[in-house]
Parts: C-alpha cells; sequence; structure tokens
C-alpha cells in the first residue's frame, strides 16, 4: 500500500493539473485578443477563420486594427495631380510613404472618379453626394468630435457633421447604426475590402479574398470578436486589396472574382486603383 499510494496520488495530481491546463488553453483560445498579433504600437493584424466556409479561397478574413491616435488617415487621388495615375495599394504607399493602404471606394469608368462624394480639404474628386448612406470622415476641424467617424446618414444629420471634417468618402453601408445587416441576400460572389470602426473608436481595414456574398460576409463579421460599430463596402472583386509595410511585416492581399490559380492567392496580381485610404504615423 505505501508503493501504491504515491502512484494513485501522482495519477490523481496530473489528472487536476491536465485539467486545468485544458481549462487554462481553452480561456485563451476563447479570449479575442489572442487572434491580433501586434505588429507596431497602435497596430495589429487579426487572421480570422470565417465560421463559415467559402467555396474556394482560404475562408481567412484579415483585418488591420489601427489606433486613430497614433495614425492618421490619409486620402489619395489620382486626380489630385495632372499626371496622376492608378497605382496598386502597394505603390501608393511606397510613393507616398505609407505604412497601409486599402481601397477608397469603387470608382467610374475614367479610372479616377469615385462613384459616389469623395473630397479633402485641398482636393474634390467627386462633389456628389449619392443615395449611399455610410460616409467615412477623418481630418477633423475641432477636438469635440471623434478623429474618425463612419456617419450613417440615417441615424446624424450630415448636413451637420459634414462640417467637422475636411475629409469625407461616401460608399455603401453594411451594417446599419442600428446593428443591422442591410444587404439583400445575393447569388454573387467576391473578394471584399471595407473600411470599419469598432466600439472603441479604433479603424479596422478589412480584406477578404475568399468569395463571399456580401450579404453573407457581413452575417461573418458580426460572428467575429470585432465588436464592429458601423461598416462601408468600398471595394469588390480583383481590385480590393490592402497592403501594409512596417518593419519587419510586409502584406500585401489581392482580391478575385474566381480564383482560378491557387486557394492562397499566392499569384494573383493586384490591380491599378485610382483612390487609396492610406495611414501613416502621426508626426504629433
Amino acid at each position: 500500500m505505501k508503493l501504491i499510494l504515491p502512484t494513485v496520488f501522482f495519477c490523481i495530481l496530473m489528472a487536476v493539473v491536465s485539467a486545468a491546463a485544458d481549462q487554462q488553453a481553452r480561456h485563451v483560445d476563447s479570449n479575442p485578443d489572442t487572434v491580433w498579433q501586434k505588429i507596431s504600437d497602435g497596430l495589429e493584424l487579426g487572421f480570422f477563420h470565417s465560421p463559415q466556409p467559402a467555396e474556394t479561397g482560404d475562408s481567412m478574413i484579415r483585418v488591420l486594427r489601427i489606433e486613430p491616435a497614433r495614425y492618421e488617415l490619409k486620402l489619395l487621388n489620382a486626380s489630385a495631380s495632372e499626371n496622376g495615375r492608378p497605382l496598386s495599394a502597394k505603390e501608393w504607399c511606397r510613393q507616398n510613404g505609407l505604412v497601409a493602404a486599402i481601397n477608397a471606394s469603387m470608382y467610374q469608368d475614367d479610372l479616377k472618379a469615385s462613384v459616389s462624394l469623395m473630397r479633402t480639404k485641398s482636393h474634390i474628386n467627386n462633389p456628389r453626394l449619392s443615395k449611399d448612406m455610410a460616409i467615412l470622415a477623418f481630418d477633423r476641424r475641432s477636438p469635440d468630435v471623434p478623429l474618425v467617424k463612419i456617419i450613417d446618414r440615417e441615424c446624424k444629420d450630415f448636413k451637420t457633421w459634414k462640417n467637422n471634417y475636411k475629409t469625407l468618402i461616401q460608399s455603401i453601408r453594411m451594417i446599419s447604426c442600428k446593428g443591422k445587416n442591410v444587404w439583400a441576400p445575393q447569388t454573387q460572389k467576391w473578394s471584399t475590402a471595407a473600411i470599419a470602426i469598432d466600439h472603441l473608436g479604433r479603424v479596422l481595414f478589412i480584406h477578404v479574398g475568399s468569395l463571399y456574398s456580401t450579404h453573407d460576409l457581413i452575417d461573418i463579421l458580426q460572428k467575429l470578436p470585432l465588436i464592429i460599430d458601423r461598416t462601408m463596402y468600398v471595394e469588390g472583386g480583383p481590385q480590393a486589396q490592402l497592403y501594409i509595410n512596417i518593419g519587419t511585416h510586409e502584406h500585401e492581399f489581392v482580391g478575385s472574382y474566381k480564383i482560378e490559380i491557387d486557394e492562397n492567392m499566392n499569384t494573383l496580381i493586384p490591380r491599378p486603383i485610382p483612390n487609396v485610404v492610406g495611414i501613416s504615423l502621426r508626426k504629433d
């Protein structure tokens, strides 16, 4: 008995330790912040497995989470200069010293003008306010308003709010100010780029290379630990792209309508786009 008891006690102890370790592992895995990789102060990159697998692609949702107090948003337009031309997100970053860039919005056949309102303090790309409900606003005029805001015209008076910001970009909303999926179910599927604001006012650059309908993608985003407050659609298909380059971290994500090359999309070629939203470290 003297030889058996220590053995039994040891087995029980190891079982308890193992169970505690399993419980701790489950707790860590369920913590939303464990999916985020810090790539710089105020900048995190998240990789999420979609709860709804895509028919083609890796079913990954890639999100760059940005602290607007450390990084300022910039709208860059090919139309802002006489010899301006569309560039890939990577080229926009390299030529303008940006840390990251994503599509600013869909654009017209002239390969320069946005489909809806787009302006900075020094350049008007498109003066027309369309019926679309979401407007990304930054470069604020007063410290009394958020650094970055997606104005939902259903819940906010745009005539009042537009005076608070120098840069305005209108596009199609995905999640309303009431937290609703505002896209109807559809059969068409493509890659997507989107810009969102979370509940803490952080900016999210979202890129989904796998093919989903926009309605289904919105449902997926709402199931992820992103805690999104507002979201707007900025591009779909092969033009949808996100580029990041800071320190030792460089990533280029490219979209598609139909993935024909490989499921990892490593050989897809980024297309030139005329307008991007980029970020750079605040000088202050």
